[in-house]
């Protein structure tokens, strides 16, 4: 069985959406607006063209009921790509420059958000803003106050908001999180998520800071990020990579909340929402000489209600840990479950009289095209998405309080209730450092 501490935990939930003016959380409906006829097609601007707005523009068109009607990046190449993209889907997609004209468009039914981490609190908030739904990239947010205004903006708009959690409509996570709650596992004291790898030494390399390329509107991409001179690891877009702004503090939080957030979103999931009551975390660039800022090599602990859980990103070192690269582990006193997106794995207790299970079939691989229809019927009969904005921001908020806790050299406590931290020295980094003009209002 599951610990019954994990119940307290939508008091604080409560308690917080109603100081910020909300209703309440996580409740099968909690929005209000038009509801679409069967046969309406929803208009969706897309915001941000690298792999990830791709790959969302495709997963989106393969549903009849979704029209990709905008295409929008700061890279003139991103755009063109996006163009021809939605050509070959048979979609005829204009292209612009800035976001903020998809957001003033009125004909825009929902956006989604697809650009560097630093930029996904105030997109999605500006579009509630305009009453548009949003579809937002995980990690929600890079401070944790942004992620409380996302979750404000969602509530003070009736906006459906889907992240890009996308692991929670796959099916392998379903079910996994189904044996999890039906407490075969036993009693639960131990999670383990981790993923390992080896990089080379150099990295990414340490190019010089320089003129941006043709096409691109550095000043525009940094947005409310601090002012810096370009540098391609800063900017990252290379082939056969995922962007590299990610191992920079200014855009992101490294491989805590890329890996991190996806597999500590299962704990979440399994545990009603539970946040941590505290964090501690250390890690280093022990290894890469790169001119990258994130750890290398990284270890978090997790206190929350009930047990321990623990995160560990090995990048210098690809031993595997029960036969996988990466993973989440439940640990009970009858069975461990391992779950990641190749499948799930139970390894009875001796004498548990627990069943060893193990499923791999391809039909429970898909993730992506199930979670975009989830938010295009969502969008429609107004139910709350299955990776509700809220789900998304605590997890996130997870990942970024072991970063606090890793970089500022402190055990970070967690009040749920207030979506604060007890230690007042701590606080100053919850807060969003945003670039003049930029502004982030609810």
């Amino acid at each position: 069985m599951m610990n019954s501490a994990h119940q307290d935990d939508a008091t604080g939930r409560r308690d917080f959406l109603k100081a910020v003016g909300g209703a309440a959380a996580l409740t099968t409906s909690i929005f209000t607006g038009r509801v679409r006829g069967a046969n309406e097609r929803v208009a969706v601007g897309f915001i941000g063209m690298g792999a990830m707005g791709m790959g969302n523009l495709g997963f989106a068109m393969k549903n009849p009921q979704a029209q990709a009607v905008v295409v929008c990046d700061v890279y003139e190449p991103h755009l063109e790509k996006a163009v021809a993209a939605a050509q070959k889907g048979g979609q005829q997609a204009k292209a612009v420059k800035d976001f903020r004209q998809i957001i003033a468009d009125k004909s825009i039914d929902a956006v989604c958000i697809s650009t560097p981490d630093h930029w996904h609190a105030y997109m999605m908030v500006e579009a509630c803003k305009a009453g548009k739904d949003v579809f937002v990239e995980k990690p929600a947010c890079v401070y944790v106050e942004e992620g409380v205004k996302m979750i404000r903006a969602a509530r003070k708009y009736n906006r459906v908001v889907q992240a890009g959690t996308m692991q929670r409509s796959g099916g392998y996570f379903q079910k996994a999180m189904e044996i999890v709650k039906s407490g075969t596992l036993g009693d639960i004291t131990f999670c383990r998520t981790w993923q390992a790898g080896l990089t080379k030494k150099e990295g990414l390399g340490n190019p010089p800071d320089e003129a941006p390329p043709a096409g691109l509107d550095w000043d525009m991409w940094l947005g409310p990020a601090p002012k810096r001179p370009f540098n391609r690891n800063r900017w990252g877009v290379a082939p056969k990579r995922f962007s590299s702004f990610r191992y920079f503090w200014d855009y992101a939080g490294g491989a805590m909340t890329d890996w991190g957030v996806h597999l500590l979103d299962p704990l979440q999931c399994a545990f009603n929402e539970a946040m941590p009551k505290a964090v501690v975390a250390n890690g280093d660039k022990f290894y890469v000489t790169d001119n990258t800022e994130t750890p290398d090599t990284l270890l978090a602990t997790f206190y929350y209600p009930g047990f321990l859980a623990c995160y560990e990103s090995r990048t210098c070192n690809p031993l595997q840990i029960y036969d996988q690269g990466y993973g989440t582990a439940f640990h009970g006193t009858k069975a461990t479950l391992v779950v990641n997106r190749g499948g799930y794995w139970v390894t009875p207790v001796k004498e548990s009289g627990v069943q060893a299970a193990e499923e791999k079939s391809p039909e429970l691989r898909n993730m992506n095209g199930p979670h975009w229809n989830n938010f295009i019927e969502c969008i429609k009969t107004r139910q709350k998405p299955i990776s509700e904005i809220e789900t998304c921001v605590r997890s996130s908020i997870t990942a970024l309080l072991a970063n606090i806790s890793m970089r500022f050299k402190m055990r970070v406590d967690w009040d749920d209730k207030n979506y604060a931290v007890l230690q007042s020295h701590a606080r100053p980094h919850l807060k969003a450092r945003y670039r003049t003009p930029w502004k982030l209002e609810v």
